[in-house]
């Protein structure tokens, strides 16, 4: 049973962000052209017709991912899978204890924006950016990208597609991606530091930790934050293929269907 306090920060709190976010962001707009500050303390290129920027700029997404990145106390290598706009890959920049940042956004129009915020951050000696989704197979599919809301973008096909958006958000199209599996991922991650995972890839989480794991490199791996929705994702599937491959604490961050899971192995 979720307790007050996840009500409080996941309901009420982050509730409050979003209305916050839709009600300013206008103004905002209206008022600044350049580079924006955001309340995670990174700059970013202006996208404010994109709810996920909004939510970027004005700290809708909680502090959970955010502290966890900021408190390594050891030198890691930060692996952002579905980087977007590339706010998580933004904030292990400002940890020098993260060596490095290896990101993964496959949608053309996105990594670019991605691109622009290492550089406008100055983190791009320390940053490999590709242009590339992790999936079982290897070659170039549609993705249908909503022009009003990036972070939707999806493989999971769960409303029957190839990809898609949910919740009704204007569609700008079938855009064309590459994916790569294990064996092409695995020479990206090699080195030696342990490797600290985020996945957020609407729906096809479960598929990028497969395939994470038959790479060699995949024994680096420290800690994975995941998405999860329950309504197209097994989290005790996902769960259970990790516990298989080592990891053995799990704690939730969220409530509701649609939620986050830090796994670890110790």
């Amino acid at each position: 049973m979720a307790s007050f306090g996840d009500f409080w920060r996941y309901g009420v709190v982050k509730t409050v962000r979003k209305l916050r976010a839709a009600a300013l962001s206008p103004v905002m707009a209206a008022l600044s052209a350049g580079p924006v500050q955001s309340a995670y303390g990174v700059a970013m290129t202006p996208n404010w017709q994109d709810t996920t920027f909004r939510y970027c700029v004005f700290g809708t997404y909680g502090r959970d991912l955010s502290d966890l990145l900021l408190g390594q106390v050891d030198d890691f290598i930060f692996v952002d899978i579905g980087a977007n706009q590339g706010l998580y890959s933004l904030i292990a920049a400002q940890n020098p204890h993260c060596q490095r940042i290896i990101a993964f956004e496959p949608v053309p129009a996105t990594y670019a924006r991605l691109a622009a915020n290492v550089a406008l951050n100055g983190g791009a000696q320390r940053t490999v950016l590709h242009q590339l989704a992790i999936a079982a197979t290897v070659g170039e599919v549609q993705i249908s990208v909503a022009a009003d809301h990036t972070g939707t973008a999806s493989l999971a096909g769960r409303d029957g597609s190839t990809g898609g958006a949910s919740g009704g958000e204007k569609l700008s199209g079938g855009v064309t991606i590459s994916t790569i599996n294990a064996p092409l991922v695995d020479p990206l991650l090699a080195g030696k530091l342990p490797m600290f995972v985020k996945i957020d890839v609407e729906g096809l989480e479960a598929v990028v930790i497969a395939e994470l794991a038959k790479t060699v490199s995949f024994s680096r791996v420290t800690a994975i934050f995941y998405e999860v929705d329950d309504r197209w994702t097994s989290a005790a599937d996902i769960e259970a293929g990790l516990r298989a491959a080592g990891f053995a604490r799990f704690a939730k961050y969220g409530r509701g269907h649609h939620y986050d899971v830090l796994a670890t192995r110790y």
